[in-house]
């Protein structure tokens, strides 16, 4: 979407700032023991307490409130009885919906004992986000964001997965521009002041090929290798796009 109103722009904050929080505080119960399905569950309390629901529950029917992708599962892993491991890259994504407008966020938390290539993966997605972010001006082509992923990614010896792309958000949970996290130089699309977009680097330590699992939702590497997803809602501005998604720890 793109914002046109006062209106417009406490709606996707609000919206912004209730992933952020569910997103902090999900992290902190995130432990071995732990299965999906319970902290899907907690995740659910916590959009009901501020008067928000799941996104992709609502608009695509998806069995849960959160999606939770457990090492090689790169993007919507349902959840269930799973239960979550020491050494694991758990990646949370959360899409909520909150009086007609949505955000959405992602965070990899690595369970200790963290690896070396856990940690050198989380961090390098954190970096690309951030690389990413930088460049979100209005007036720059879309294609911009993708290159600044696709140099910070391949500059740490890991691949961006480019079948898995950010997009426009809003009023729904997918909305146009497509976002690939590579630089399609194909594309003149233009970043437009206003604008509402998630930014979402989805990188892997092996294949950048995916596969789908037998549960018609999650999303894995081809070859199994671990993967990392770190995400953020922005609004477009002439100058530094604004983070909606944004808390101390995320």
């Amino acid at each position: 979407m793109s914002i046109r109103s006062p209106r417009d722009l406490a709606g996707v904050t609000r919206a912004g700032a209730t992933v952020a929080a569910v997103l902090k505080r999900l992290k902190q119960e995130v432990r071995p023991g732990l299965t999906t399905a319970e902290l899907d569950a907690f995740c659910g309390h916590l959009l009901a307490q501020r008067g928000a629901r799941s996104g992709p529950q609502l608009v695509y029917g998806f069995p849960g409130s959160i999606c939770i992708s457990v090492n090689d599962e790169a993007v919507h892993g349902m959840p269930g009885p799973r239960q979550i491991a020491a050494g694991d890259l758990v990646k949370l994504d959360l899409v909520a919906e909150q009086d007609g407008y949505f955000a959405d966020a992602a965070i990899t938390v690595a369970v200790p004992p963290v690896s070396p290539l856990n940690r050198r993966l989380l961090q390098c997605a954190r970096r690309a986000l951030d690389r990413a972010v930088a460049v979100v001006t209005a007036g720059r082509r879309v294609c911009a964001i993708g290159r600044a992923v696709e140099r910070e990614v391949r500059r740490d010896g890991f691949r961006v997965i480019p079948e898995l792309t950010g997009h426009g958000v809003g009023r729904s949970v997918h909305e146009d521009p497509c976002i690939p996290n590579f630089a399609d130089e194909r594309d003149p699309t233009l970043l437009t002041e206003g604008l509402v977009i998630a930014v979402e680097p989805i990188i892997s330590a092996g294949s950048d090929q995916i596969i789908h699992a037998d549960d018609g939702w999650t999303i894995k590497t081809a070859d199994g290798s671990l993967s990392a997803h770190c995400e953020h809602t922005l609004v477009v501005t002439r100058r530094a796009a604004v983070v909606l998604t944004a808390t101390p720890d995320l």
